[in-house]
């Protein structure tokens, strides 16, 4: 066995065997993999192995998409056929709400290039008479994919990793990890059987490693343990039965006809495909239990839970339903076996949190799917910097160190069961929540506040009745306008016309002060840094010069700055920031102190005409009517205020494109500054404002956000952000981003689209009958009275008056290319004096 590598792989099923074999694809040299068992020993043996493209997410569908395309070509690279069976995925719809879903779906895979079809009741039972289909609206088909052998595709791709030099070893474990500041010190043990258990023999070894990849699947807990960090990927049970052959099933392929697709019926929560002449029945049922949360029994190797069959029977008797040939066949086989899961359904890719060198691909829910792609874009990330899509929305540290053991089991457990639960782009999940509450929350509830969860906090969407029953938000969710968005209308146009006031706690905040701070910032970070008492918008860019996080900066003295950013990205961008100031200080730089202050600050951000007025009557100054005007206080500046008995940090911004402040204080007197607040502005039309209504009047004025149209997959200049980029300095990725050029340009849209909906964010654009971007952002504009979004073009289709089409429920509406900023472009209404 070597003990000094490139790269050194944990874990041998399908994830694992990917990141190997796609390590040695893109050049690295020295890789090896380690399995504690036997290759494919943990979940995937019990996979079902299928390949469902069916997914909202940009950059899991590219994932799944590659996987598909790849895991094709592999017997011609290898020489073993990986059991791909092309037969398609048929997902049946019983409700209009679920083919608006499907509806939805089919943007996102328009927009990365998966083909759909859509069919028919009719068209079902004629193409497949076995499926009953009266009681269905339709159907969404995906005609290349359908299922693998996942013990086949994993050693498929095994076999190609050694024929490019990748060392595989089996039965070792890894006991402990040390990064001793150039490598890892792994230590190990070799595993031998003993009365059918694997324990620990005599022998162990250190391999030194440059870069480490865990992809340990069920044992992700124990990684986490020793590396010391936080991984909330827990398992929980999956059960799925196999049917004795089916008569009919069988007379059906006798006669020449084909295999069917991959059968999921969404409402009725499971999926079945043909085997050996019956049936397998995957359900996603409620009440599966996870399991692990701590250890994988020395004793559990390639094994099972007991099935609950008690558990299934809702799902069981809807298939018999859908095939009513399937009732007098009896059960064949079941399993019942651990599959990872994470709060979010999303597998963890990327840089740990923390350490140097150390990636985690774990929390697998869909392994087989994702394996291919997985190691595809992680050795991008790894070999080149970064991946050629965006890969932040799987990134490990979109969660906090906040989260426990407990949260991750319940909301594992949670994401299970919604696996076929609808989807609504406006969904919100309840299990957990509330926990992490700003005081100002009761007070908000009573209100009406309905609330979106980031990053662990609540936080108000929109403000419905007060007297709103339990479940009000759930009832309101739809796929097209849901029963919120008159709500949200109210508060844009209160905004525009009056004063809103908006929660904005959640907001990420990084204090950055020391000797060092200056310099370390100048380099860090895109723009000019802002004089004392000034602010200004930058960003800090990847290593391909892509936009790895937005800051807005806050200069409180000459070394001591406040970095404010994205609410869901706290941990994410705090540990670029430490990473950065520490290579930073390793280089000669002076010393750099930098803390994470989120939760001593809360924020409310006031804005629209009458927000000064509301001030007024709180603020404590010698001369009260001039402190917030321009001469004392003029825009993107930040001054100490009093407002009643809170001491405020007031920076004047506004996300909204109106007169506006954020008002940054003290967290412990949030209550008593929003009923200052909420009492000073009942004379002026002060309203409480949820982030919808926020997310709507940003986009008119062009406001780009990151993880939507700012992320690692676009530079700033492609974002159409020249003004934030000082290039008469240096700063990192500065030089990549400039070698990038401009390959597609962010633009803003009005788009006249049907009379119930709005775009979500996910739309394809076209030029004619050409694909030409899409949408990034989208919603309703109060100030146009029309639909509005914001995405990606090529470059020369960015002039304003360019007439697209945006596709919408299958039909394509007329959109133009509008200037940036359309509501107030000259901001004469965020300047205004007073």
């Amino acid at each position: 066995m070597k003990t000094h590598v490139k790269a050194l792989v944990v874990g041998g099923g399908a994830v694992g065997t990917s990141i190997a074999y796609h390590l040695a694809r893109a050049g690295w040299e020295d890789v090896m993999l380690l399995e504690r068992d036997e290759l494919t020993a943990g979940s995937t043996w019990h996979a079902a192995g299928l390949l469902p493209l069916f997914n909202m997410g940009y950059a899991t569908s590219h994932i799944h998409d590659y996987s598909v395309r790849f895991y094709k070509t592999l017997e011609e690279e290898t020489g073993l056929n990986a059991g791909f069976s092309v037969v398609g995925n048929l997902r049946m719809a019983q409700t209009q709400d679920r083919m608006d879903e499907y509806m939805l779906y089919a943007a996102t895979a328009e927009s990365v290039g998966i083909p759909v079809e859509w069919m028919t009741p009719e068209q079902i039972k004629a193409r497949w008479p076995l499926v009953r289909t009266e009681d269905l609206k339709g159907a969404i088909y995906h005609p290349t994919d359908g299922y693998i052998n996942p013990a086949d595709v994993t050693m498929a791709m095994a076999k190609g990793a050694r024929q490019r030099g990748v060392a595989i070893e089996r039965k070792w474990q890894v006991d402990g990890y040390a990064w001793n500041g150039s490598e890892w010190r792994v230590s190990v043990t070799k595993m031998v059987e003993q009365g059918g258990n694997l324990v620990p023999s005599d022998e162990t070894a250190v391999i030194h490693a440059e870069h480490v990849v865990t992809a340990t699947g069920n044992h992700a807990q124990r990684t986490a343990r020793l590396l010391g960090i936080k991984i909330p990927a827990i398992p929980v049970e999956h059960q799925y039965i196999v049917t004795e052959p089916d008569p009919a099933l069988v007379d059906w392929r006798k006669a020449g006809n084909p295999e069917h697709p991959v059968l999921r019926d969404a409402d009725a929560k499971w999926y079945v495909r043909e085997e050996r002449g019956g049936w397998i029945l995957g359900p996603y049922e409620r009440n599966a239990p996870a399991r692990f949360l701590y250890d994988v029994p020395d004793s559990f190797r390639a094994d099972l839970f007991p099935l609950d069959l008690e558990r299934i029977e809702e799902e069981y008797m809807s298939m018999i339903h859908r095939l009513p040939s399937s009732e007098e066949v009896g059960l064949k086989d079941d399993f019942n076996g651990p599959i990872c899961y994470t709060p979010d359904g999303n597998p963890l890719v990327g840089p740990a949190p923390g350490l140097r060198n150390m990636w985690l691909a774990e929390g697998f829910s869909f392994g087989i799917t994702a394996a291919g792609g997985t190691g595809h874009y992680l050795a991008q990330m790894m070999v080149a910097g970064e991946a050629e899509i965006d890969m932040a929305a799987l990134d490990p540290k979109r969660y906090g160190p906040w989260v426990t053991t407990e949260y991750a089991a319940r909301k594992n457990e949670e994401c299970y069961e919604h696996v076929f639960i609808l989807h609504h782009p406006d969904e919100e999940r309840e299990a957990c929540r509330p926990l992490r509450t700003a005081p100002a929350y009761d007070r908000q509830r009573a209100m009406g506040a309905q609330f979106g969860c980031v990053n662990g906090w609540e936080r108000p969407n929109y403000f419905g009745p007060k007297d709103a029953p339990k479940g009000f938000d759930h009832d309101t969710r739809s796929f097209r306008r849901g029963g919120w968005w008159e709500y949200a209308r109210t508060e844009a146009e209160a905004i525009r016309s009056a004063a809103g006031l908006i929660d904005a706690t959640a907001f990420a905040k990084h204090l950055v002060r020391g000797p060092g701070a200056t310099e370390f910032l100048d380099r860090f970070t895109t723009n000019k840094l802002p004089s004392v008492g000034r602010i200004s918008l930058t960003y800090a860019l990847t290593q391909t010069g892509t936009v790895r996080t937005e800051y807005t900066i806050v200069r409180q003295a000459e070394t001591a700055y406040t970095l404010i950013s994205a609410g869901g990205w706290a941990a994410y961008d705090g540990d670029y920031l430490l990473k950065s100031s520490e290579e930073f200080m390793a280089a000669g730089g002076a010393h750099v102190d930098i803390h994470d202050v989120t939760t001593q600050w809360g924020v409310f951000a006031i804005a629209g005409p009458a927000s000064r007025d509301v001030l007024k009557e709180l603020v404590r100054d010698a001369d009260p009517a001039t402190v917030l005007g321009n001469k004392r206080f003029p825009w993107l500046s930040m001054r100490e205020i009093e407002l009643g008995m809170c001491p405020v940090r007031a920076i004047r911004v506004a996300y909204t494109g109106e007169l506006g402040w954020e008002l940054h204080h003290p967290i412990e007197m949030q209550t008593y500054l929003w009923d200052q607040l909420m009492l000073a502005g009942e004379k002026h039309g002060l309203k409480p404002v949820g982030a919808r209504a926020q997310n709507w009047l940003r986009q008119e004025k062009s406001y780009r956000a990151f993880g939507t149209e700012l992320g690692r997959d676009a530079t700033p200049l492609e974002a159409g952000l020249d003004r934030f980029v000082d290039l008469q300095k240096d700063f990192a990725g500065k030089a990549a981003m400039q070698a990038t050029g401009i390959r597609a340009s962010c633009v803003t849209l009005l788009i006249d689209g049907p009379q119930d909906a709005d775009p979500w964010g996910r739309e394809a654009l076209y030029s004619g009958d050409e694909k030409i971007g899409r949408l990034t952002s989208g919603g309703w504009s109060v100030a146009f009275g029309k639909q509005i979004g914001m995405g990606y073009v090529r470059p020369d289709l960015a002039a304003v008056g360019t007439k697209l089409k945006v596709r919408m429920f299958r039909e394509l509406w007329d959109a133009v290319v509008v200037e940036d900023s359309p509501h107030d472009p000259q901001n004469a209404r965020i300047r205004a004096d007073g």
